[in-house]
């Protein structure tokens, strides 16, 4: 297996140059790699390393937490933070509370052999999830402590099949999980891991923090008007979509929208205002505009999301459609209701329990989402009892990062 594995990177290797060619993506994965040795050249050998590893945002944000904690306590340690995606490191590449921020190289023996020797780490986290065979390999071999948050496991995957053991050995490499759910430690222990705490998901240790700081923003406060406001963040075209077509057929004239899409590109952009039939203005065109003459505002920059949420009515989360549900906590923190789009959720686990809550409500087609968004408008009572639930169930679920970082302490 081992043999089948690396013979797989090794064509992945020869392939991804040519490929790169034709994705935009994949020429950000390819090219962003090729930096990540000399930006590791930044770190001594007598640095005392943490090392936190990413496969995107979403799982970043579930580090996060870890990562200012640790920095407050252990300020003495250099911080590394990897990405395995475009669209983590392209957004958190600037992150101030780490030292060095880079793409994790490919898995080839060769490359997790000189990503070890530059890194050294003390300790390794991994967050949910990026079970890499040759670094779990390497990590073992030099007796690195190796911590994974946040975890989700299910019974699909390979560790829990008959032809997994391969895997399952590779899972030796940690010295403990944190997991999010009772499933996911049933089944380690099943194949015989004990070494195992559930400690929930540290995102909401997060967006709760997100509620003692200051929120506002002078242009969306303009913009809203003190109107009712649905805020659309993270879209994609599928998304984008069903968001349209209510908004040219059942809009009221007191009804505001604002669109945050998940890819800021100025082409994309700009069609999408074109087939808005209301009045649109763009984030990026809005000096010297009246913003509260304007019905949808789209925001065509990244990084203000988060605080936009807080002016929502009702929010409406992207990726359900597309490539996977966004981060449906940070809304549900400030009391909104919660809808996405497709029937692809039962990876996330707070999208299971927000609908049965009744918290959060999914939509499939135009018809869904039109009556959905009706009934929402028209009904104040259903947002509050919605609003509450969501806010309620953050409040109720945070701790995680306290129980991690009180095991990390003993080690460091």
């Amino acid at each position: 297996m081992n043999f089948l594995y690396n013979l797989l990177l090794a064509i992945v290797s020869i392939l991804l140059p040519f490929v790169a060619l034709f994705n935009k993506k994949i020429k950000l994965f390819y090219e962003g790699r090729k930096d990540t040795f000399s930006k590791l050249n930044s770190i001594s050998k007598t640095d005392k390393v943490i090392w936190f590893h990413a496969a995107s945002l979403g799982e970043f944000e579930q580090g996060r937490p870890i990562i200012e904690e640790l920095k407050q306590h252990y300020s003495d340690y250099k911080i590394v933070v990897t990405f395995f995606s475009p669209s983590g490191y392209e957004i958190r590449k600037n992150y101030p509370l780490a030292d060095v921020i880079c793409y994790l190289p490919l898995d080839t023996k060769s490359n997790v052999k000189k990503f070890i020797k530059l890194v050294h780490p003390d300790m390794a986290i991994m967050i949910k999830y990026e079970f890499w065979p040759n670094l779990l390999s390497e990590l073992k071999k030099h007796d690195v402590p190796t911590i994974l948050i946040s975890g989700i496991f299910r019974k699909k995957q390979s560790f829990f099949k008959w032809y997994g053991g391969f895997m399952r050995e590779k899972l030796t490499a940690f010295n403990h999980f944190f997991v999010q759910n009772e499933t996911s430690k049933k089944l380690l222990n099943y194949i015989d891991f004990h070494n195992v705490t559930i400690a929930g998901d540290t995102r909401f240790d997060r967006v709760y923090d997100i509620l003692q700081q200051d929120n506002s923003l002078d242009f969306i406060s303009e913009f809203k008007n003190s109107q009712y406001t649905v805020i659309a963040g993270s879209t994609w075209k599928e998304d984008e979509e069903l968001i349209i077509n209510y908004i040219n057929n059942n809009a009221t004239d007191d009804e505001k929208f604002i669109i945050a899409p998940h890819n800021i590109n100025q082409k994309q952009i700009k069609e999408l205002q074109s087939l808005i039939n209301k009045k649109t203005i763009l984030f990026s065109e809005k000096e010297g505009k009246q913003l509260s003459n304007y019905q949808v505002f789209i925001i065509d920059t990244i990084g203000l999301l988060t605080k936009i949420y807080s002016y929502a009515d009702v929010a409406y989360v992207g990726g359900g459609l597309a490539t996977g549900l966004h981060n449906i906590l940070e809304p549900a923190t400030y009391g909104v209701p919660v809808i996405f789009g497709g029937n692809k959720y039962k990876k996330f686990q707070e999208a299971i329990d927000l609908l049965e809550l009744k918290g959060a409500k999914t939509v499939v087609n135009t018809n869904e989402f039109s009556s959905n968004f009706v009934s929402l408008k028209s009904g104040k009572k259903l947002r509050e009892q919605m609003g509450s639930v969501n806010h309620s169930y953050i409040k109720n679920n945070v701790g995680a990062t306290k129980i991690i970082v009180t095991y990390l302490k003993n080690i460091l």
